[in-house]
């Protein structure tokens, strides 16, 4: 408890000895009036003022819940880097033991039938592309499934259209198979028919053939989800007949995991 000391009205007492040089100093006696409290410096910090008593046992309450979310959240990002690098071990460790290759593809030949360029009327073009599919892979197959399409498109029109068939291509393996695309009453532009008339004159006619495939991918025993393989070809051919020959081509392919 705190000590609480009463002014005194006498004055303080002398050392009545009568020894020379022995006098004992004293302390002077507050002023009248004066009040010396002497608190205990713990009790200042453990007993706030009573008009915050509700918010310090408020923030005292919510210093656990803190604490909890704090430990939930350092456990939530431990586990998520666990996670993380558990599956860069896997893939390093997959990729070093199966050093898995890009496939390749190519057009190697065209034939053109029914591009009647003189008629008025809608035309129904047929293109026979000759696709060349590669699998480099020495532990790799691929599964080519239902679902895939092959367009020819002249200035982004679409003349004809098909697909692949579907097949399982093994490890170290070149496909070579003729799809066979058909257009439907596609109605050309007079400008569209003038630029392939001079293209056809100076033995250059461009085209892009698109190919889009669905695919998995057996790795060992094991098959992969559905892989979409995208190619795009950009050849040149000589004339639009059966007989055309390919005088250029640039093809580029990419893959959509999902």
């Amino acid at each position: 408890m705190a000590d609480r000391v009463h002014p005194r009205d006498s004055p303080p007492l002398s050392n009545n000895s009568g020894e020379a040089g022995s006098e004992t100093p004293t302390k002077p006696a507050p002023s009248p009036g004066t009040y010396v409290v002497q608190v205990p410096k713990d009790q200042i910090y453990r007993y706030p003022p009573p008009g915050n008593s509700r918010r310090y046992e408020a923030l005292r309450k919510r210093k656990p819940r803190r604490s909890c979310c704090c430990r939930c959240l350092c456990y939530t990002f431990s586990l998520l880097l666990i996670l993380i690098i558990a599956l860069g071990i896997a893939v390093a460790v997959l990729y070093l033991v199966f050093r898995p290759e890009a496939l390749k593809y190519t057009i190697s030949d065209v034939a053109i039938k029914n591009f009647n360029l003189t008629s008025s009327s809608p035309v129904s073009p047929e293109f026979d592309v000759t696709v060349r599919a590669e699998n480099p892979n020495n532990k790799i197959g691929v599964y080519y499934r239902k679902g895939s399409s092959v367009t020819v498109l002249y200035s982004d029109v679409r003349l004809c259209y098909g697909e692949l068939p579907a097949f399982y291509q093994p490890t170290n393996n070149v496909t070579v198979f003729q799809t066979p695309l058909k257009g439907s009453n596609v109605m050309l532009g007079n400008a569209v028919k003038t630029a392939l008339t001079n293209e056809q004159m100076q033995g250059e006619v461009p085209f892009r053939v698109n190919i889009k495939a669905p695919v998995k991918v057996k790795v060992g025993a094991v098959k992969t989800w559905e892989i979409t393989v995208n190619v795009k070809c950009d050849i040149t051919v000589n004339a639009l007949t059966a007989k055309s020959k390919i005088i250029s081509k640039d093809c580029k392919y990419s893959v959509r995991l999902w």
